[in-house]
Formats: C-alpha cells, structure tokens, sequence
C-alpha cells in the first residue's frame, strides 16, 4: 500500500460511497434518514461487514455474478457474489462497518454505520447487497429453485451493468425472512434506502459489527 496521503484520497479508501456523491457526508446522512435518496455503499478494493437482528425482504432473487472495480492505486479487481436481490425489505438493527489499515501516525481506522433501531427498521427498495459470504437462520415462502437468473421474476431483476450470466443458477421466492444475520460484501445499492436513526463514526483500531 502506499505510504503518503495525497490529497486527503487515503481516506477514501473507507469512505461510504452515496449516489449521488456531491453533497457532503453530513447532508447525505440527513437526506438518507429522510429517505431522500438512492444509495450505494462501496469501498474501493475492500470488502465490508454487516450485521442486522433481522431482515424481511418481499420480492427475493439470488443469483451470481462477479464484482469487479478498481482500487485508487489503479488495480482492477474481481471477485464471485451471490447478489442478493429484494423489491422491499426492511432492517432491524442494521450495523455495517470497513476498516483501513496502515494509516500513517493512526494504524488501523474503522468506519461504522448503524441504523434501523429503537423501533424503527431500515426501509430499502430495490436493494441489491453483493454478498461474499453470509450467516443466518432463514425461511422462505413459495421459493423457486433453479430458475435462470433472467428469468427470475419475483425480484426487482438483474442489476443493470455488472458482469453475470443471465442463464446461470438462480433462485426467488416471494418472502425471505432472515435472522441474526452476518455478512461479508462487495457493495450495497437500493432504489431508495431510508436509515432511521442513523449513526456513523469513526474510530482507531479495529472495530467491526462481528
């Protein structure tokens, strides 16, 4: 990694990324929590945790596909998801956190998100989460399994440009209810994504939702 922090672009490496990008981070906060705007969360080159007591989502797909991005010292990178696709869910308790190391003078910093507690869940439409590897107690309602990914017709469809094959395996159902959920993904993106309660911090070391 590089050593020098060159106009502030260290730092971007554990910023959350919105669409769209040019409002300041505190106005796009307020706007989320008014479910002002359409949302993607990504962070260059790296992975992310997130975490939720639980997660009811209408409308569910899931089929696979490749992340592919490029890091700020200009790598191209690749990596398997399974895209987890929802017309409607909402979050209970939702924590998403990324960690940067080797920060000069700091070490390691983490970026920490929570929303959707105190009663009042996470809304999301059109939600897309690229997940790399999950843990949870699921149940699904009417799930169809081994359809074609372009044929899945119970979810929002296939994300618009990113790499998949839209003959490959996929699966939907009409309700998908998962809890104690953890997570590992790639990126994040909804329609619009209201964050009740939102929080964000940040802080040195190593502090991650699990």
């Amino acid at each position: 990694m590089e050593s020098q922090v060159r106009g502030g672009t260290r730092w971007k490496r554990f910023a959350v990324v919105m669409v769209p990008s040019v409002a300041a981070t505190a106005c796009i906060g307020i706007a989320l929590g008014q479910g002002a705007l359409a949302a993607s969360f990504s962070v260059s080159g790296q992975s992310f945790k997130v975490t939720a007591d639980k997660l009811v989502g209408t409308g569910f797909s899931q089929y696979g596909a490749i992340d592919a991005g490029t890091t700020l010292d200009g790598k191209k990178t690749a990596h398997p998801v399974a895209v987890s696709a929802f017309r409607d869910a909402t979050i209970t308790n939702m924590c998403q956190s990324v960690v940067t190391p080797n920060i000069p003078l700091l070490g390691s910093v983490s970026l920490t998100l929570k929303a959707g507690g105190g009663g009042t869940p996470v809304k999301a439409e059109n939600l897309y989460i690229d997940v790399a590897e999950l843990e949870a107690n699921a149940v699904f309602k009417n799930i169809d399994i081994g359809v074609a990914a372009k044929d899945a017709n119970k979810g929002p469809g296939m994300k618009e440009n990113e790499t998949s094959n839209p003959f490959g395996f996929a699966q939907q159902a009409d309700e998908a209810t998962l809890t104690d959920v953890k997570q590992t993904a790639w990126a994040t993106t909804a329609g619009t994504f209201k964050l009740s309660g939102l929080k964000m911090s940040l802080s040195t070391g190593v502090k991650e939702c699990y």
